[in-house]
């Protein structure tokens, strides 16, 4: 009779839970069945409640099996959904182990500029819908950063400041932010989650005050760079809805602080080094840009993934992409057949759910996944 040692092992990443989950495996509690083979090799059979069930029968025997058998018929795109699945499931079922918080620093040293105290107490709102709920926080008024480290091994220098969306009313804190630094620490890269002003200031643009606290946020973590082993010229902004907006206004103005100096981390250089935005929301107004995305070329190379399904049109993606190719920046598009708006990084039956292998190919191809 064989034994299998089942050993998920937990360990922390510069403060948040690693990707990866690691088993000893001393032969197959039992012969994988012909069905679960057969579901393996037809992945949209592969759903959560599927893989779960399939663990819990065959032993994590199957779990190996499924993810390095060179017979399975799964290729790299199916393996990571799997493994995308694997995360949040664990990350649901681990979330009491889950070990020393990331690293948070203020953005701005002492008054935030433009505001006048009429805002309310940060909260989170009540969970809504269904499926797995989404962390939405409202009524922020002290903008920070909070930095998630990657494992040392694999560790590439390069870091993501993430910009959450929530039509800038809320931050959508999970779904779009720290999963979102997640799955960037399981491919070596540091993930910085900005919690920026939402809502809304009234008789201000709807961006002013989240471009404000972006700028300086790039900033200063340009001004951290060496301390925490960060190449300074790999450093990105991602951005979902209107995060996406706020990453694009970011990525094209960095020529034009929208406030005052505060001090000398002001002097250090706002442009990210490269942009992704995801669904990017209000690009467009009429038939071209919105006036506070100004495309040149020295605006940062960037990824689009939308859906062509989603109800905030593609036709933001789109316009920029067309705008960015005029300028001879390099970007690349990806338009998916269905997806809907705001799917995040959660695995589902749907073809846009395949934009972060996408993104990491192209990280890889512009050299910005290369180890120091």
């Amino acid at each position: 009779m064989h034994q299998v040692t089942l050993a998920p092992v937990v360990t922390t990443c510069g403060g948040s839970l690693c990707k990866c989950l690691s088993f000893t495996h001393k032969g197959p509690s039992r012969a994988v069945s012909q069905s679960d083979k057969k579901a393996a090799k037809s992945p949209r059979n592969v759903s959560p409640q599927r893989l779960t069930d399939c663990i819990r029968i065959n032993g994590y025997g199957y779990l190996n099996w499924l993810l390095t058998s060179p017979n399975n018929a799964l290729d790299r795109d199916h393996q990571m959904n799997i493994r995308l699945t694997l995360l949040f499931l664990f990350a649901t079922l681990a979330s009491p182990i889950i070990a020393a918080e990331p690293l948070v620093l203020d953005v701005w040293p002492d008054k935030v500029p433009g505001e006048k105290g009429n805002i309310g107490d940060e909260y989170v709102q009540p969970p809504r819908g269904t499926g797995k709920p989404v962390k939405r926080l409202a009524n922020v008024t002290k903008p920070t950063i909070a930095v998630y480290r990657p494992d040392k091994e694999k560790d590439t220098g390069a870091a993501v400041l993430i910009c959450p969306g929530g039509a800038y009313n809320i931050l959508a804190w999970d779904k779009e932010g720290t999963e979102v630094a997640d799955w960037l620490n399981s491919i070596g890269v540091t993930g910085i989650v900005l919690k920026y002003r939402v809502p809304r200031r009234k008789d201000r643009d709807k961006h002013d005050a989240p471009l404000q606290d972006a700028q300086r946020a790039m900033s200063l973590v340009r001004n951290h760079a060496d301390e925490w082993g960060i190449d300074s010229k790999r450093i990105g902004i991602l951005g979902f809805s209107a995060g996406g907006h706020l990453s694009a206004a970011t990525a094209t103005n960095s020529d034009k602080r929208h406030y005052d100096q505060v001090d000398e981390i002001d002097d250090v250089n706002c442009r990210p080094d490269f942009a992704v935005l995801v669904y990017p929301a209000y690009l467009t107004e009429g038939d071209g840009l919105a006036p506070e995305i100004r495309v040149t070329a020295d605006s940062p190379p960037t990824f689009f993934a939308h859906a062509s399904d989603d109800r905030i049109s593609s036709e933001n993606s789109i316009t920029m992409y067309l705008a960015l190719k005029k300028a001879k920046v390099p970007a690349e598009l990806h338009i998916y057949a269905s997806g809907g708006h705001g799917f995040g990084l959660r695995p589902s039956e749907h073809p846009a759910s395949t934009w972060p292998q996408r993104c990491e190919e192209w990280m890889r191809s512009r050299g910005l996944m290369k180890k120091k």
